[in-house]
This record gives C-alpha cells, sequence and structure tokens, in this order.
C-alpha cells in the first residue's frame, strides 16, 4: 500500500485548509460552538456546495464530482479538524444521496438530489425506535398501502436533528400482518417531516444540549412515489447503506478538540513545580492515545482505499469503528482524569479549561459507541463476516 497522498489529494487538502482559514478570519463560524458535530449551519453548507464539496463522490450524471473517497476522506478529516459547522448537509451527503443514487427511481433523483447538492434540504434518519436500536429488524412503525399512499403509525427515537431536518429517511414495517421474517418486511420512504400528524419532541441529553428526538408519527400520509427501493426490501437496502456510516474519520474525529487541547494542556501546566509532561505516567498514557490515534486514521484510510476499489467494506468498517469510538471513548475520560476537578467543569463556567470541552466530551462518550451500531454487534460482523466464525 502506498501511504503517500497524490499531488492532487495534496493540493486539495492545501485548498480545503485556505478555505476555513479565510472563513474563520472572516468569523464565519466559531469552532467552539461546533464541538461533537453540532455545527448546523446553511449558509456555510451553501459555501460548501459552491465549492462543489457536497456531494464530492457521486457520479456526474447525478449532479457530483465523481471524485473518489480518498478525496472525501480528505475533506472531512480537515473540516473536522476545524470544527467546522458541517452538520446541516452531513448525513444527506454521507447517506441519503448515496442510498437514492442506488435504489431511488429516476423521479426520486430528479426531485432531491438537485436540492441535496445545492444544500437547500436537510434530512435526519429515522431509524431507531424506543425497542429497536441495533436490531433494526425489530422496527415496529408501520406502513399501510391506502389507496395513492401510505398510512404511517408509530415512534422514532434518537433521531439527531429531527427538529432542524426538512426530510427524514424512514424506516417502516410494510407487511407486518405477514408470517414473514421481520427483516423481509421493511421499507425505506422519504418522510416530509413537516407532514400532518408529524411530532417531534426534544430529548436533552446529559450534556444539556439538544440534539436526539422523539418523532411520533400518527396517520401520516406519505405519497407512494417517496418509497425508495422496493417494497419490504429496506433492511437490505440499510445494510449496505450502514457500512458507509460505520466508516468515515468523524469516527475518529468528532471531538478532536479535546486531543489537541490535552496537549497544550500537559505541555503548559504545572502541579508542584514541574510540567504535567515530566511526570512519566502522563507521558505513557499520552504516547498510548498519540499511537492509537495514528492506528485509527490508518484504518480509517484503509476502508476508503477499500471503497477506491469497487469494494463493499463490511468487515473494514466495523474494525474501523470499533477501534476508533472506543479511542475517542479513552480520551474524554483520560482528558477529565488528567485536568482533575477543573476538568469537570461544563461550558459557561470560567474556571473550565478551554470552555469545559473535556467535560462536555466526557458526556456525549457513552454514545460513541452506541451510535451507528454498538460495539458488540461490529464485534459480531467482525467474527461472523470477517474471520468465518460460524457453522456452514
Amino acid at each position: 500500500m502506498d501511504f503517500d497522498f497524490t499531488d492532487e489529494q495534496k493540493r486539495f487538502r492545501e485548498e480545503v485548509q485556505d478555505f476555513l482559514k479565510s472563513e474563520l478570519e472572516q468569523g464565519s463560524f466559531d469552532p467552539r460552538q461546533n464541538s461533537m458535530g453540532r455545527g448546523f449551519s446553511q449558509e456555510f453548507s451553501r459555501k460548501m456546495a459552491r465549492k462543489g464539496w457536497i456531494g464530492l463522490t457521486w457520479p456526474k450524471e447525478y449532479g457530483g464530482q465523481g471524485r473518489s473517497y480518498m478525496d472525501r476522506l480528505i475533506l472531512m478529516e480537515e473540516m473536522l479538524r476545524a470544527q467546522a459547522p458541517i452538520a446541516f448537509h452531513f448525513l444527506t451527503d454521507r447517506q441519503v444521496g448515496p442510498a437514492l443514487i442506488h435504489f431511488g427511481s429516476e423521479e426520486l433523483k430528479r426531485e432531491f438530489l438537485p436540492r441535496i447538492i445545492e444544500a437547500e434540504i436537510s434530512f435526519c434518519l429515522c431509524f431507531s425506535e424506543p425497542d429497536a436500536g441495533s436490531d433494526l429488524a425489530s422496527v415496529r412503525t408501520t406502513a399501510v398501502e391506502e389507496g395513492d399512499y401510505y398510512l404511517v403509525n408509530g415512534q422514532k427515537l434518537w433521531t439527531s436533528m429531527g427538529h432542524r431536518a426538512d426530510y427524514g429517511w424512514l424506516l417502516a414495517k410494510t407487511n407486518p400482518d405477514s408470517n414473514l421474517p421481520d427483516h423481509k418486511t421493511l421499507s425505506e420512504f422519504i418522510l416530509d417531516m413537516k407532514a400532518p400528524g408529524v411530532t417531534v419532541q426534544p430529548l436533552i441529553n446529559i450534556a444539556e444540549v439538544h440534539s436526539f428526538n422523539e418523532v411520533f408519527l400518527d396517520d401520516v400520509r406519505i405519497p407512494k412515489k417517496y418509497l425508495v427501493g422496493k417494497q419490504d426490501k429496506g433492511f437490505d437496502q440499510i445494510m449496505e447503506q450502514v457500512v458507509y456510516e460505520r466508516a468515515g474519520i468523524e469516527r475518529l474525529m468528532q471531538n478532536y478538540t479535546v486531543r489537541e487541547h490535552l496537549l497544550e494542556y500537559v505541555k503548559t501546566t504545572k502541579k508542584n513545580g514541574k510540567y504535567l509532561w515530566e511526570d512519566p505516567t502522563i507521558r505513557n498514557v499520552i504516547s498510548t492515545l498519540e499511537t492509537e490515534f495514528n492506528i485509527g486514521r490508518l484504518l480509517c484510510y484503509s476502508v476508503a482505499w477499500t471503497i477506491d476499489q469497487g469494494k463493499v467494506p463490511n468487515y473494514e468498517a466495523s474494525v474501523c469503528k470499533v477501534f476508533c469510538t472506543q479511542y475517542e471513548k479513552r480520551l474524554s475520560d483520560i482528558a477529565t482524569q488528567i485536568m482533575g476537578l477543573y476538568g469537570q467543569l461544563l461550558p459557561g463556567s470560567k474556571w473550565a479549561p478551554y470552555d469545559g470541552v473535556a467535560a462536555e466530551s466526557y458526556l456525549w462518550s457513552p454514545s460513541y459507541t452506541l451510535q451507528g451500531g454498538t460495539v458488540e454487534i461490529l464485534k459480531n460482523i467482525i467474527a461472523l463476516r470477517g474471520l468465518k466464525l460460524q457453522t456452514k
């Protein structure tokens, strides 16, 4: 494997860095407000759209740039490093657009892909439910055919940005009364989040941030043209889509600023007359974190390379996410330990180091290993699909 980037890729990274430097100098975003991927700015997304950076890997016939996943990794790495506000288009660009390209009708592609690429609309993912998270086959929301519509009833949970999104990417049971296995009764839909019968209720997380939501669906009518792909094939479609959700470098860098601030803290802070870095125990743990960060980065590069070879990185993406999200969790834990009692102070306290980024990350960290598939589920994928630890 060649561990170097091409000259074109190096120039692209410099272009992205220059863009971000200019935006920061103009004050168009504040990195401190965008930690944990919360930065939601349609204006910033539109600037990226004008650069052609939304739909970067999509085929040109659908308005994309037709560039490699390695190029997209470079773009995402720099955006996350700068803590840019990309949440408006992030899920739509990463999952919804590619899913429409692979499974959507030509009518849906014409209606939605241009608006996605221009950052006109945003999507949330309406998958999880109170009794169905990692086990998506257990979804109980129903979509029953009624004339030219599907009548939808049910509840979704942990819907990130559901209170801001224009549309939802919905998974529902379209054959609720059949004797078929659960995973053969599910379908995917595009849901208008402003449609009658859709109610969005906030879920305030432990960090006192409104990011998640409950979504209640009461006799919501979805036109049949908004069925994505084939009826009852939604589970198979999603299993292909989540590979790309699990593989991105955001699984390594969604709290990147914690790493940077921790390194600065141990370099500049004294205890008992000595800098923290002079303590061999702290040097050991910081060095271990740095080793893990670089391993995770290479795993992300490897997944991007695998996709660029035309392969579906099912096993590789699971390895990547398991390692990277557990690194992020350890990073948050160690940062709060090294910063001591001050490291437990939340944003807003004048005594909080780096405006409380360590404490905030620590409170978010349980979700790192849950979202997009739990560590336990992914380890099963590694064992069964990667290592073939199953009977035939």
